[in-house]
């Protein structure tokens, strides 16, 4: 799976009261791996939302984006030990924290679970859709496809992006449009970084899922019917044998 662009940022945030104006500093790491080259630190100071100048350890200067800013940066650049101290954050700052959250969160992750399942389809094209459910994984960098009869399924085929559950896992739906075929094999194909190979989950497409449910449904109803009528009978069977007969003139 291909790495995704990871930013951590520290806040420290200095408010002045006076007039409701409000002046804060951002400090983060933006960073693809733990390789230095692949790290950056970025100093801000932000005036009333508005960013007046930063440090970038790529650029290794300061740089202004108003008038006050440019000369702020002019005045930090003109002293070299000041683009020194900041220069040398990256490496005590961002190359030591990132190794510890690499080693313990960033290089975790956590198995998706499938659920396959049919639906009404989305469009009048075709008269059967499936939906592969993928949920609970960790991290959100996921592919999910479609095999039919051992061939990947290009067209007919709709996907949602990964969506944050709010609780550090992620989960997706892909949608798959088709007209059955007798015979015929449908899967649903997951890779994730938590799997040593692609989770392939299969359809049975002996009956769907809705008509297996009215089918449970009622071999239920029937068998609590027949236990019903057996209870009824042999309560009756009881009350004859325990009749006395009363002969007559």
């Amino acid at each position: 799976m291909a790495s995704s662009f990871l930013c951590l940022t520290l806040l420290f945030i200095s408010l002045s009261t006076a007039d409701a104006f409000l002046s804060y500093g951002v400090d983060r790491c933006q960073f693809n791996s733990t390789e230095p080259k692949d790290i950056e630190l970025i100093h801000s100071e932000y005036y009333n939302k508005l960013e007046i100048y930063r440090f970038s350890s790529s650029v290794g200067k300061f740089v202004g984006y108003t008038e006050y800013g440019v000369k702020q940066a002019k005045c930090f650049n003109d002293q070299p030990g000041v683009v020194a101290r900041w220069t040398t954050e990256k490496e005590r700052y961002c190359q030591h924290n990132i190794g510890i959250w690499n080693s313990n969160f960033l290089s975790k992750s956590v198995q998706p679970t499938v659920r396959l399942y049919s639906t009404t389809p989305l469009s009048g094209h075709h008269p059967a859709m499936l939906v592969c459910r993928v949920y609970d994984f960790y991290p959100s960098e996921i592919k999910v496809s479609w095999l039919r009869d051992e061939k990947e399924v290009s067209s007919d085929v709709t996907s949602t992006e990964e969506m944050a559950d709010g609780d550090w896992y992620y989960q997706t739906h892909s949608h798959l449009e088709y007209t059955p075929r007798s015979g015929e094999k449908i899967s649903c194909v997951v890779e994730h970084a938590s799997l040593e190979k692609p989770l392939i989950t299969d359809w049975d497409s002996s009956m769907p899922e809705s008509e297996r449910n009215k089918l449970a449904i009622g071999a239920s109803g029937l068998i609590l019917g027949l236990i019903l009528s057996l209870a009824g009978f042999i309560y009756y069977r009881r009350k004859a044998r325990g009749r006395i007969l009363v002969p007559t003139n």
